[in-house]
């Protein structure tokens, strides 16, 4: 189910809009008449983090602690 509240209501209703999307209903917030945002709830991770899994897939170049050539921040490289 989806709900669409005005920009001012969250101030005041904020809980129970929460409650809302915690309970899997999709709030979408306007502003005058347009939406802006909408609340979801926040899907958990799947998977697991394995430290060391893509061990050396990625390297740093050795002088990746050098300042960056003035050429670079003028756009010249």
């Amino acid at each position: 189910m989806t709900q669409t509240v005005s920009v001012d209501e969250p101030q005041i209703n904020l809980q129970d809009l929460l409650a809302q999307a915690l309970a899997g209903n999709e709030v979408i917030i306007t502003d005058r008449g347009k939406p802006v945002a909408h609340l979801v709830p926040v899907a958990p991770f799947k998977k697991k983090r394995v430290a060391g899994l893509n061990r050396g897939t990625i390297w740093t170049s050795e002088d990746i602690d050098e300042p960056l050539p003035d050429g670079f921040w003028l756009g010249q490289e």
